[in-house]
């Protein structure tokens, strides 16, 4: 959640005098980090992707998400991209079984159903944990559900069935307590600065590290890629205040033991729809062409749309209406829009 590079300190191109984000910084530059500079740098959120679920459509369909799917409680019989062809549905075709998991509800934007109706991932959010007592009781309930100290631990037990299981797996998870306003203050979290969402920063680079360590003691790990990447940049009022008006924030990527190796890395300029098929690639997947949707894979030599174009013009662009987008769409009903 709202996971920035921005948040690294300067010496290494992140934005701060200090580094928020130590072990997430120690990731991305031990292993595949896209960048536009020589150093650490992220994603460009583009237009349709710059919350939650609209990067979370970006990341999985190359599409930006042009519906207003932002509102808490969304029709129950909702489709979301009924005729795009996600990584869902092309990894459920394959034969894996897919799960994700967070600590809130899961309807909250359509979320549920967009990953249930491509590619039948099994959703297991907070209504989830609550109802099948994952929870110390059934009303348990802390900032958006549940804390990412429980998510991880949930996650582990997950893993260990689907990594012990006959069927390759996708298994895909969203961390909260990153998010504004100041973040969730967790009983793991530590007072190093008199910042609380710094802190909380500190606290969830740790908790990462400690489970992406777990990850790789496990006996999946060798055939399996691990893709770690930012939804947004903060929506925090004031966290980012002081940053240098020069300096371009851009969301945060890491690839772990991907199946390939990138062409090239740095001074690279993307968008969040190019991780859809850049996800894909590092699993070792072939693309023709080397692209899905408006995304392009970053582990290729091909340049992306926003190296074509710029990322003024992508922007310019994605904010038109679009009889391309409507391809992907039926008539849905959205309920309590803001």
């Amino acid at each position: 959640e709202s996971m920035e590079t921005t948040y690294a300190s300067k010496d290494v191109g992140g934005g701060l005098d200090f580094n928020c984000i130590p072990e997430l910084t120690q990731l991305a530059m031990e292993n595949v980090n896209f960048s536009g500079t020589e150093q650490l740098g992220g994603i460009y959120p583009t237009d349709g992707s710059t919350w939650t679920m609209g990067a979370m459509v970006a990341q999985t369909s190359g599409l930006p998400l042009k519906l207003n799917l932002r509102a808490e409680n969304v029709s129950e019989d909702i489709e979301v991209l009924p005729k795009a062809k996600t990584i869902g549905d092309i990894l459920g075709e394959q034969g894996y079984r897919q799960e994700i998991m967070f600590g809130s509800e899961g309807e909250f934007a359509g979320r549920k159903q967009y990953f249930e109706k491509h590619g039948g991932y099994e959703v297991l959010d907070y209504t989830y944990a609550a109802e099948n007592g994952w929870l110390p009781s059934p009303d348990y309930r802390v900032w958006w559900g549940y804390e990412d100290e429980k998510l991880f631990e949930f996650a582990k037990v997950r893993l260990n069935e689907l990594g012990n299981g006959q069927q390759p797996f996708n298994f895909t998870m969203l961390t909260v307590d990153t998010h504004f306003e100041d973040g969730y203050y967790c009983e793991k979290c530590q007072p190093v600065t008199e910042n609380q969402y710094a802190n909380v920063y500190l606290c969830a680079s740790h908790q990462l590290q400690e489970f992406l360590t777990w990850i790789q003691q496990q006996s999946f790990y060798p055939n399996t890629t691990i893709v770690l990447s930012g939804d947004h940049l903060t929506m925090d009022s004031d966290f980012c205040l002081n940053i240098d008006p020069s300096y371009e924030r851009t969301v945060y990527n890491a690839f772990i033991n991907p199946a390939v190796m990138p062409v090239q890395t740095k001074n690279r300029q993307f968008t969040t729809m190019d991780m859809f098929p850049s996800t894909l690639a590092s699993m070792g997947v072939t693309i023709q062409g080397e692209r899905l949707g408006l995304g392009t894979n970053l582990f290729s030599a091909e340049p992306t749309l926003a190296e074509q174009y710029g990322i003024e013009t992508i922007d310019e662009e994605l904010v038109k209406e679009s009889k391309f987008f409507d391809n992907f769409v039926s008539d849905i009903k959205v309920e309590g829009e803001e």
